[in-house]
């Protein structure tokens, strides 16, 4: 055999254990890819509209809530005063009794 047939054997050789190696680490590839495509269906289906809906309601209470945050302070303070007023008037009964 001469060094050119040699080389080509040893090349054949290489190639096949190199082939052999390689198919299972493609196949995991493969798999992983398969794996990748149904993840990101699952977030593109699933996740995704359900935090849309999530920052639907939430924007939406936030919403209600800064339209009427000025409006509770003045319920919080007419509260207080209620409870002065009830409180001087439940003294007031007390006294007449």
């Amino acid at each position: 055999m001469t060094d050119n047939e040699l080389l080509l054997a040893l090349s054949d050789m290489m190639d096949k254990k190199l082939d052999a190696r390689l198919a299972p680490i493609e196949n995991r590839l493969d798999r992983m890819e398969n794996k990748i495509t149904a993840i990101s269906s699952n977030i593109e289906n699933n996740v995704v509209p359900q935090l849309d809906n999530i920052t639907s309601y939430y924007t939406d209470t936030y919403d209600r809530y800064k339209d009427h945050s000025d409006r509770m302070e003045a319920v919080f303070d007419d509260v207080e005063l209620l409870k002065k007023v009830v409180s001087e008037h439940s003294q007031k009964l007390q006294n007449i009794s």
